[in-house]
């Protein structure tokens, strides 16, 4: 059964690298793989994939040695069950505003005695029951898998020191979209601030950070979350290619110039 290599770089004190993929793209999977990147996000929160799909590009991110993780579009048990038997490795659950809400996620995604996670011991996710058994692969699942719960809305900042006070999520994951448009928009400086209060705070009751909405073209942005203490940083895969294809444009554009 497979290590979770993002689980063991973040336990190494690591900051890790995700692109984040909005449609059936197992190719884009594998080019990610390739280049380095720690994870992908699958986001089956805003794009069309349904369970097969997905399934075909966790064996993408498999046969390329980077971790699969999706974006699911909620946090009821039911879809945290189909998801995760996919054979993923983790997931980001949007809109979690309350420690109810991360306990209920927490529980629902582990197997007893950690959660109450539903058992299918003969599929992919315990690598079809061959060479170990239910009280193995149910520990070793347990052990690799994260749990990313998002605080995304100004209810989830309110609640967070009742949140931080749950035990089973692995990752907190902040996002500036949602967050933004709760707090009526008020622009990305504002938004900013609001994040970086939260990710030192997250950070210092021991538990990993994550940063999302972040432009490509922003890395000063980005590495300033990464000195507040983020570690687990997404990035729009769509968002990186227009940024390739824009600067393609410049530099030729440059030596034509010349």
């Amino acid at each position: 059964m497979r290590t979770n290599t993002t689980k063991k770089s973040l336990n190494e004190g690591k900051v890790v690298f995700g692109a984040i993929i909005s449609r059936y793209s197992p190719d884009q999977v594998e080019l990610f793989g390739a280049i380095g990147f720690d994870f992908v996000m699958i986001d089956c929160e805003h794009g069309p994939m349904n369970l097969d799909q997905v399934e075909h590009m966790v064996r993408a991110a498999e046969s390329f040695n980077i971790t699969p993780i999706a974006r699911i579009p909620n946090h009821e048990d039911s879809t945290i069950l189909r998801y995760l038997d996919r054979g993923l490795q983790g997931i980001i659950v949007p809109h979690i505003n309350t420690p109810e809400d991360a306990s209920e996620v927490a529980q629902a995604a582990r197997y007893y005695p950690e959660g109450n996670r539903g058992m299918a011991g003969g599929g992919r996710a315990h690598d079809y029951g061959i060479g170990t058994n239910p009280v193995e692969s149910t520990k070793w699942v347990n052990s690799q898998l994260l749990v990313i719960p998002m605080i995304e809305e100004v209810e989830a900042v309110s609640n967070l020191d009742q949140i931080l006070g749950i035990e089973g999520p692995n990752v907190y994951h902040v996002a500036a979209s949602d967050l933004g448009q709760s707090m009526g928009n008020p622009g990305r400086d504002e938004v900013r601030k609001v994040m970086a209060s939260v990710i030192p705070k997250i950070r210092a009751a021991g538990v990993n950070v994550g940063v999302g909405g972040n432009s490509p073209s922003d890395a000063a942005g980005v590495a300033e979350f990464i000195k507040l203490g983020a570690n687990f940083v997404t990035v729009s895969a769509t968002g990186l290619l227009r940024l390739g294809a824009e600067d393609f444009q410049k530099r030729v554009a440059s030596e034509l110039n010349k």
